[in-house]
């Protein structure tokens, strides 16, 4: 398996030619069928398989509604409160906002994030239309359901998850923290086979956030790979900057920041050992 992260573009600048996401395609891996995740094994084992170009929408936390969008983006699937528990408006003009590889800042400029910058909303949501329990295949479907739903007291398995978003030669790492692009009950693409339900938007099966969209260089409309991924497989770069440490509460992990600081300290001195 080809190893993708923020080494790969540390140091980008200037303008550059935009890439193609079939440039370089990653490996697909899918398990056989049948074969059930070891609640025992180590999760820095499983590897998920690839959703492969997927056309991907740009949403953003706090979002007006419009005719062709309805609906708001102040609270999400799983937060009543995502637009003040974020930290404010996740301003998605350009030219408001800071994209910097080498300090690792993708963010608004006016606020730095309570939350991570990096997230993203697939169309599925494991609770019940009722807000009570969860829906009847989430437990079926849902690889990861009996590994996290007894300790999480009826709460979404799904809000926080990690996944890995590729494109043009490049990926990122993020969270899933809302349902869409349209729908919130497409389990079998999100966790199964299938291409999205929806027709809309060139059948868009991912909207990801303004941070995202920069890290990648990508626009609304471009076509994606992704695949989940546990959070030990997760590595340290920009996405981790205001991580959460649990992922149903707000609260920074500040021992992430400090292996973050740590990291930015390597990466510096490995460009400094290149220097002439």
């Amino acid at each position: 398996m080809v190893a993708f992260g923020f080494l790969l573009v540390a140091g980008v600048g200037g303008a550059q030619e935009k890439p193609s996401v079939s440039t370089i395609p990653p490996r697909v891996v899918v398990r056989t069928a049948g074969q059930q995740l070891d609640s025992n094994r180590s999760t820095s084992r499983i590897l998920y398989p690839w959703k492969t170009y997927i056309t991907c929408t740009v949403f953003w936390v706090g979002e007006k509604p419009t005719a062709a969008n309805p609906v708001p983006n102040h609270k999400s699937s799983w937060d009543q409160k995502w637009e003040k528990n974020f930290g404010g408006y996740d301003d998605p003009k350009k030219s408001q906002r800071i994209a910097n590889y080498t300090t690792g800042e993708f963010r608004p400029k006016n606020f730095k994030p309570k939350m991570n910058s990096f997230y993203i909303a697939l169309p599925y949501n494991d609770i019940s239309q009722t807000g009570i329990g969860y829906k009847p295949e989430a437990a079926r479907v849902i690889p990861w359901f009996s590994r996290t739903h007894p300790e999480r007291q009826g709460r979404s398995v799904c809000k926080g998850r990690w996944l890995q978003v590729f494109y043009g030669g490049r990926s990122c790492y993020a969270q899933w923290e809302d349902s869409g692009p349209w729908l919130t009950n497409d389990w079998p693409f999100v966790f199964g086979n299938k291409p999205p339900k929806t027709t809309r938007n060139g059948a868009a099966g991912i909207d990801v956030s303004p941070a995202i969209r920069d890290y990648l260089q990508l626009t609304s409309g471009d076509k994606v790979h992704w695949r989940f991924v546990e959070e030990s497989q997760v590595p340290y770069g920009p996405w981790k900057k205001y991580a959460t440490k649990d992922k149903q509460d707000d609260t920074p992990d500040m021992e992430v920041r400090r292996k973050y600081l740590e990291y930015l300290r390597q990466l510096k001195n490995e460009q400094l050992s290149k220097s002439p």
